[in-house]
């Protein structure tokens, strides 16, 4: 099963830790909206890991597919082009949140830009790990093969 293969499982995890880690920095010490939480910190922190995990997941499939069928190329800056895909991804993520009305704070217009903006870095810091750790799978692999030779 792919999910299961180091060259899926190593960028996804990367990715995973990456935009969480980012997220709880972000949300936890610049702007200190965990103190205003609703729900424990037990309880926000496993949800958010879980969403990590399954916006991870969908951001590293993306990835493999476009590789795949060959509308992103490993050839030239292959993880500054999953960065493009991740940002992409994290514009889409952004207006799904924004239209579903989960959010921290007032939907002020300045709010609105500034989490836009912030979401788009998280997932685009998100794609780069998935890149750089496609890269390190290849890199892996290329020495594997050299080893057994």
């Amino acid at each position: 099963m792919l999910v299961f293969k180091r060259r899926f499982l190593v960028p996804w995890l990367l990715s995973t830790v990456a935009m969480a880690g980012l997220s709880y920095a972000w949300h936890g010490w610049a702007l200190n909206d965990v103190a205003d939480l609703r729900m424990g910190l037990q309880k926000y922190l496993g949800i958010s890991a879980l969403v990590y995990l399954m916006l991870a997941l969908v951001l590293t499939l993306l990835v493999h597919i476009m590789l795949v069928r060959e509308w992103v190329s490993l050839k030239g800056a292959f993880p500054v082009k999953a960065m493009m895909v991740g940002a992409a991804f994290g514009t889409v993520v952004y207006l799904l949140v924004l239209l579903s009305g989960l959010s921290f704070a007032d939907q002020g217009m300045h709010h609105v830009v500034v989490d836009l903006l912030w979401q788009v870095a998280e997932q685009g810091a998100g794609g780069l790990m998935v890149g750089l750790g496609v890269v390190y799978d290849l890199h892996r692999s290329f020495m594997e093969a050299e080893r057994a030779s």
